[in-house]
């Protein structure tokens, strides 16, 4: 029995760098998505920085302009597998900021298009459960940040020979 359990362990210890390439691939579009927009219109990109009220009027410009690049360097050192612990919890970092903005929104009464994908901004038609869908999306997308934070190894990874001493030795 014990020799049962040790081969499924294994074979489940096997799997966790595919999960975590996975994750780091999936994580890496949605940055990549999520940067894209921002970048084909900067305008409204502030825009939605400015909807959320939450930032003096002089850093509304820079955040809503050097946002969509930080997500953009996030997403290639995912793809490269290059710090993938570093840009990871970034994300995470970058995720509960954007939560506690969406509950901020949500809280006060506002009624904004986050902007997580589009240009946001003011939008009449927002309502409780739009706000709710947004957190549990980004509550998704933080669990992954976290695993990748966690477990960073992964296959097709740029800096795996970097990761050898980092990971944890095998039974």
């Amino acid at each position: 029995m014990t020799t049962l359990r040790t081969t499924a362990s294994r074979r489940a210890e096997s799997l966790l760098p595919w999960v975590s390439t996975l994750a780091r691939f999936g994580l890496a579009v949605v940055w990549i998505w999520a940067a894209r927009a921002k970048i084909l219109d900067p305008d409204g990109a502030v825009r939605s920085v400015r909807a959320y009220r939450l930032l003096p009027d002089a850093l509304v410009h820079p955040v809503g302009y050097g946002l969509p690049f930080l997500e953009l360097a996030i997403a290639v050192l995912l793809v490269a597998g290059v710090a993938t612990r570093l840009a990871a919890g970034t994300s995470t970092v970058l995720l509960l900021v954007f939560m506690a903005g969406i509950a901020s929104a949500w809280g006060r009464g506002l009624q904004i298009d986050c902007g997580c994908f589009s240009s946001g901004g003011p939008d009449a038609t927002v309502g409780a459960s739009q706000y709710l869908g947004e957190l549990l999306r980004d509550t998704g997308l933080l669990l992954v940040s976290i695993w990748l934070v966690w477990r960073p190894w992964s296959h097709l990874a740029l800096d795996n020979s970097a990761r050898r001493t980092e990971e944890p030795p095998r039974p």
